[in-house]
């Protein structure tokens, strides 16, 4: 068994510990014992009542909000592709045309149907650790498009001048970014 004597120098004191670092020696090598330390967050400035009361309503809320509103969105926006009544069916068959066997009328309904069955489990939070990354997935698919069609989704081929369809690719940005708040929030 290891023998702790203190080293000299605690006080100025040969012999004494030194008690601001808790450096001792055990068979003559020094050794540094450590206290845990624990991150204390500053105490949030109290704000006005309305401040206060939207800061609890959004801690409490936010991530159910954010998941619900996200899942209305796939649900509507499924339901227009099943029925062949979204604006965008065109623009994301041809998005696609290119892989072997997805061209055709099947896909953009069938996409509805992913959409659908990901809205449903965004509504009631249920599998979210496999929903999530699909669901992420499923939007960065939506940037092949700013690839295959960059004469539809730019403006005379410049990547800063956006269409009104690369809008509604690079809205997705906000999309991924709430999946991504999703995921860092869920029940493990």
């Amino acid at each position: 068994m290891a023998v702790q004597e203190p080293l000299a120098g605690g006080r100025g004191q040969p012999g004494e510990p030194d008690n601001i670092c808790g450096v001792t020696e055990i068979r003559g090598k020094p050794q540094m014992t450590t206290t845990q330390h624990v991150l204390v967050e500053p105490k949030e400035r109290s704000g006005t009542r309305a401040e206060e009361f939207l800061n609890r309503v959004a801690r409490r809320y936010g991530a159910t909000a954010l998941r619900v509103t996200l899942a209305i969105t796939f649900l509507w926006f499924g339901a227009l592709k099943v029925t062949n009544d979204t604006p965008v069916g065109d623009f994301v068959a041809r998005t696609v045309d290119w892989i072997p066997g997805v061209s055709g009328g099947w896909f953009v309904p069938f996409l509805g149907l992913v959409e659908i069955a990901l809205g449903v489990a965004l509504l009631f939070g249920r599998g979210l650790r496999v929903v999530l990354p699909l669901l992420f997935a499923h939007l960065a698919g939506t940037f092949l498009a700013l690839v295959t069609q960059p004469d539809v989704t730019f403006q005379g081929g410049n990547p800063l001048m956006l269409t009104t369809e690369g809008e509604f690719v690079i809205k997705n940005l906000i999309l991924l970014s709430a999946v991504l708040v999703l995921y860092g929030r869920r029940r493990a």
